[in-house]
């Protein structure tokens, strides 16, 4: 995990796994994924790289955890999709109760993928996963998504058994 200072003294953090983009910011953050699914807003990565650095690093700094902060959120990103685009960027329907606020149930998709690999996640692994980790190991487990980094992140975690 690697933290960031940016402009607005607001820690930033990183996983490892996306240390090949961190620096540019060309790819969505899983930070930022998360907020966008916080606050139910479809940003594909195209629109993201319209954007200027200054914007993304502002999408990874503001806050999304509030409900005024998940509005507040939303309507900036909306916002710069429609300067950039002319049109509002697609909505997705906001999970009421998400699989990775969930720290008691393991997904049985997620119990499937890791087996795949060879790993077995427990009940206590998953608990002790912050709500981010949690959200990105679903993210990347799900089928279609190349998955590449689903390996990086469960030994990151530290969810290998040696």
């Amino acid at each position: 995990m690697k933290i960031l200072n940016y402009r607005w003294n607001i820690m930033a953090v990183f996983f490892k796994f996306e240390a090949d983009f961190v620096e540019s910011l060309r790819c969505i953050p899983m930070q930022v994924r998360y907020k966008l699914d916080t606050c139910g807003i479809k940003l594909k990565l195209s629109d993201w790289n319209h954007m200027t650095q200054v914007e993304r690093e502002a999408l990874v700094e503001l806050p999304c955890t509030t409900e005024s902060e998940i509005q507040a959120y939303g309507e900036y990103l909306q916002n710069l999709i429609l300067q950039r685009n002319g049109t509002p960027a697609a909505t997705l329907y906001i999970e009421p109760a998400p699989a990775w606020m969930d720290a008691n149930t393991v997904p049985d998709s997620l119990h499937r993928k890791a087996e795949e690999i060879g790993v077995t996640l427990t009940p206590q692994q998953w608990k002790d996963l912050t709500p981010l980790q949690r959200f990105s190991l679903i993210k990347l487990s799900r089928p279609g998504h190349e998955n590449e980094n689903f390996p990086k992140a469960i030994a990151e975690f530290n969810l290998v058994r040696s």
